[in-house]
C-alpha cells in the first residue's frame, strides 16, 4: 500500500514533457502493480506474476515507469527467499522481462541500458533473496539440531536420575540388609534365651546394639554424602562419621566379626601380596563380601562361611562359600529372600570391569566369587597379607 501511494504522489508530481499526466487509470494500476505485495510471503510467485501483469498494463497504457518499477523488484525478492532455486529463476526472467519492457518505454535510455537494467537488476535481487533463503534454511536446521541436543540433554539428565537412584539404591539395600539381618538374629536368639540364658541374652543385646549403632553411622555418613553432593553443603564438623572414610577390604574383618556374632562361623583368608587398591575398587569387593556372608545369615543360617581374597597380577579375586547347612534354631527370626541381592552384586562389579559368578556348589552350599582387574604390582614391591 505504501509502495502503491508513493508512486501515485511521484506520478503526479513528476511528469515529464511528452508522458501523460496521472489520472485515475494511472492511480488505479499503480495500486494493482503494489497492493498484491501484502501476500508476497505467502504465494510468492502469484504476487510476482499479478505485479509485473499490472505494471506491464501501466506501462502500455503509456505511463512513466516512476516507482511502480520497485513492485516487481519486490515480488522477485519475495520469490527468491521463500522458494526454490528454479522458482526463484523463473521469477529472475519474467522481472528481466517486465524491467527491460520499462526501460525500452522510456526512449531517452537506450537499448544499452535497457538491456543492462534487465540484466543486473534481477540478479542482484536474486543474489540477495537466495542469501535470506540460505540463512533462514541454516536458521531452521541450527533450531532442529537445537531442539535434539535439548531432549538428549533431557534424556542423559533422565538417564544420570536413573542410575543415581540405583546406586543409592544399591548403597542403602547393602547397609540396611547387612546390620538388619544380624539384629534379626540376635533380637530372636536374645528372645529365645531371655529367661535361661541371661549372659548369652546380654551378649546378643550388646551386638545389636554396636550392629545398629554402625548402621546408623554407614547411614549418615551416606546422607552427608548425598547432601553435600547436592547443594554443597558441608558435613557438620561434630559429627566424625560425616569424615570417615569409605570402607573397604581392611574392614571385612569387621564384617566376619559381626557374622560371628549372629552365629554364623566365618574364616577370612588372604592369599598373595595384599597392596593398596582404588578406592572403588575396594568399596566394591567390602560391599559384595558383605552382601555374600548377608546372603548367608539370611538363606543359609547356620551355614560355615569361608572368605578367600586372593591378590593376583592383575585382577582382585575374591571367593565366599559355605557348606549349606540349614539347620534354623527355635526363635531365630530369619528373612525371606528379597532377590536383589545377587542383582545388585553383578550391577557393582560391571561397574568396575569386573564379573560375579554365583551358584551351588557340588559338594553343597552356595559360592560367590568375584572378579575385579585391578592395577599391576610395581616391580619389586613385596608385601604381607593382613591378618584375618
Amino acid at each position: 500500500m505504501a509502495l502503491g501511494t508513493a508512486a501515485a504522489v511521484v506520478g503526479h508530481q513528476y511528469h515529464p514533457v511528452s508522458w501523460p499526466r496521472f489520472d485515475a487509470l494511472a492511480y488505479v494500476l499503480s495500486m494493482m502493480v503494489s497492493l498484491p505485495l501484502a501476500l508476497r510471503r505467502v504465494a510468492p510467485l502469484p504476487v510476482l506474476v499479478a505485479s509485473c501483469l499490472a505494471f506491464t498494463g501501466y506501462l502500455a497504457a503509456g505511463y512513466q515507469p516512476s516507482l511502480n518499477f520497485w513492485g516487481p523488484v519486490v515480488a522477485q525478492y519475495s520469490v527468491a527467499a521463500h522458494r526454490p532455486a528454479r522458482a526463484a529463476a523463473v521469477a529472475a526472467a519474467l522481472t528481466a522481462a517486465v524491467v527491460f519492457y520499462s526501460g525500452m518505454a522510456a526512449r531517452e535510455l537506450g537499448v544499452l541500458v535497457a538491456v543492462t537494467q534487465a540484466l543486473v537488476v534481477p540478479g542482484v535481487v536474486w543474489m540477495f533473496g537466495n542469501g535470506a533463503r540460505l540463512l533462514a534454511e541454516r536458521n531452521r536446521q541450527l533450531a532442529a539440531v537445537t531442539a535434539q541436543l535439548r531432549r538428549e540433554q533431557e534424556w542423559r539428565a533422565r538417564q544420570a536420575v536413573a542410575e543415581e537412584q540405583r546406586r543409592i539404591a544399591r548403597e542403602l539395600h547393602d547397609v540396611v540388609a547387612h546390620h538388619m539381618s544380624v539384629i534379626s538374629v540376635q533380637a530372636g536368639m536374645a528372645g529365645y534365651v531371655f529367661s535361661s540364658a541371661p549372659d548369652t541374652a546380654r551378649t546378643a543385646l550388646g551386638t545389636i546394639t554396636e550392629t545398629s549403632q554402625e548402621a546408623l553411622r554407614e547411614l549418615r555418613r551416606m546422607l552427608t554424602l548425598l547432601r553435600s553432593a547436592s547443594d554443597d553443603a558441608p558435613a557438620e564438623s561434630g559429627d566424625p562419621a560425616s569424615y570417615a572414610p569409605m570402607p573397604g577390604l581392611a574392614q571385612v574383618p569387621q564384617v566376619a566379626e559381626r557374622v560371628r556374632a549372629a552365629g554364623v562361623p566365618v574364616e577370612v583368608r588372604t592369599a598373595g601380596a595384599a597392596r593398596p587398591l582404588p578406592a572403588g575398587v575396594e568399596l566394591c569387593a567390602y560391599r559384595i563380601v558383605q552382601e555374600a556372608l548377608t546372603n548367608v545369615i539370611k538363606h543359609a543360617y547356620p551355614a560355615r562361611a569361608t572368605v578367600l581374597v586372593e591378590y593376583q597380577p592383575h585382577r582382585l579375586v575374591i571367593t565366599i562359600s559355605n557348606d549349606g547347612r540349614r539347620e534354623q534354631p527355635v526363635g531365630a527370626n530369619i528373612s525371606r529372600p528379597s532377590g536383589h541381592g545377587l542383582i545388585g552384586m553383578r550391577e557393582r562389579a560391571r561397574l568396575y570391569g569386573g564379573s560375579v559368578d554365583a551358584g551351588p556348589r557340588a559338594e553343597g552350599g552356595f559360592r560367590v566369587c568375584l572378579t575385579l582387574p585391578i592395577p599391576a604390582e610395581p616391580a619389586g614391591q613385596q608385601g604381607e597379607p593382613p591378618p584375618a
